[in-house]
């Protein structure tokens, strides 16, 4: 039997709450990086000359090179702890916004994806590590919950004003903007972000016996393999995944293709397609705090995703010409995504504190290769000039995804700490 976290002091200070702001402006800003891509990406696509597959590929090279990258970022942070890394990761999505401003082939897009990607894997695994090590386990779940709101929340904003913008400057001038907002928080990082107790050096967490000998590529590679070994692990990042890939794939990229594709305009696209993410923002606290009440986290998880899967269906095959309906299911997709969170807090429960982050970063990793799969196999399967019946028949992936979802979260076990007889983590 592991020891799992201990009931520690409380850390809400002034300084944890300094870190965690600025970690949750990181993961705002990144994200509306991120989701922006939906609405940027028209202009994109026509000034390079791309196609709708390779914008589709491009997005897909993200998710995917964020999802590689994170089964590492969250073992580092396990092992340093968060100086310098936070601060490296924020400029490296510096980089990756300046490059993107700079986009003129498919070559340039990618690898502008590639750096973003890098760096944003360090985002939200990297808030939620801060949070649960500067306010404790007890506030785990709440703190990401709080995270993953103001992310949404952030996300919802940019896109309308993404597209409300693009109509005064240019979209290269507009995501340069984004790069020199990262100039300010690589500062701010620098100054400020440590792990508790923490001067700011580079400190090597306490090893096991051997794991020196053995290198930190292949320590991290056993850690992560740990945490996909744990059953309670595993299944929450496929419930995580389930849901969150769904937010990713619609809300960046499908949903203001679908929604323009149904007859609403560009700007109309984006307002319907920010009702998902603020929705997402009420549900990220809404079930981690109904999980608390109801001392579970199963059947809430269950239910979120059941309902999200439900109101995705009805946004994908609902005929043209009712945008107020495409409100109402936009918004309640949103809303039950919010069972997603529960996905990192069975996680966080399932292991050892000193496995926290990498368990984090496995369901995080998990959630964009999903986002990654709904994201581009639609493009694969779309023609060269897609009509809403396109859409339709090749979005059936995204329903059928979240009920594979439903099945895991039937699958869990109870991680509540007060429903637990004994810890479920394995040594």
């Amino acid at each position: 039997m592991s020891t799992l976290w201990p009931p520690p002091e409380p850390r809400a200070t002034g300084k944890a709450w300094l870190v965690w702001t600025l970690a949750a402006v990181f993961v705002v800003w990144l994200f509306s990086i991120q989701t922006g891509y939906g609405i940027v990406s028209p202009e994109i696509q026509a000034t390079a000359g791309l196609t709708v597959a390779e914008v589709g590929l491009a997005a897909t090279v993200y998710t995917w090179a964020f999802a590689l990258c994170q089964f590492f970022s969250g073992a580092l942070l396990d092992r340093f702890g968060s100086w310098p890394l936070m601060t490296i990761a924020v400029a490296f999505v510096t980089v990756g916004a300046f490059l993107y401003s700079a986009t003129s082939s498919m070559a340039m897009l990618v690898l502008a994806q590639a750096v973003l990607a890098l760096g944003s894997s360090f985002g939200f695994v990297g808030a939620g590590y801060l949070g649960g090590h500067w306010f404790g386990p007890a506030r785990f779940g709440l703190m990401f919950g709080l995270v993953q709101s103001l992310s949404s929340l952030g996300s919802a904003a940019a896109q309308p004003s993404l597209s409300f913008a693009l109509e005064g400057v240019s979209w290269q001038a507009l995501l340069a903007g984004f790069g020199a907002f990262g100039i300010l928080l690589v500062v701010l990082f620098a100054l400020f972000v440590r792990n508790p107790g923490d001067p700011g050096t580079v400190r090597r967490a306490a090893a096991p016996n051997g794991e020196q000998a053995r290198g930190l590529f292949t320590a991290i590679l056993r850690d992560v393999g740990r945490c996909l070994a744990n059953r309670q692990v595993l299944l929450a990042a496929l419930v995580a995944g389930a849901s969150f890939g769904t937010m990713i794939a619609v809300g960046s990229l499908w949903g203001p293709r679908l929604l323009e594709a149904r007859g609403e305009g560009e700007n109309v696209a984006a307002w319907l397609n920010a009702a998902a993410w603020v929705g997402l923002a009420a549900g990220a606290p809404l079930f981690a705090v109904l999980s608390e009440r109801l001392r579970g986290r199963r059947v809430p998880a269950t239910a979120g995703v059941l309902f999200q899967g439900l109101a995705v269906a009805g946004v994908i095959y609902l005929p043209g010409g009712a945008w107020g309906v495409s409100l109402v299911l936009m918004a309640a997709m949103g809303l039950f995504s919010g069972a997603l969170m529960l996905g990192f807090t069975v996680a966080g429960e399932s292991v050892p504190q000193a496995q926290l982050g990498t368990a984090s970063a496995v369901v995080n990793g998990v959630c964009f290769l999903i986002g990654g799969l709904c994201t581009a196999l639609p493009g694969r399967l779309l023609p060269g000039a897609p009509g809403l019946a396109d859409y339709q028949r090749a979005l059936w992936v995204i329903p059928a995804l979240l009920m594979a979802g439903v099945v895991a979260a039937l699958l869990l076990k109870e991680s509540h700490p007060r429903r637990m007889s004994e810890p479920l983590a394995s040594a």
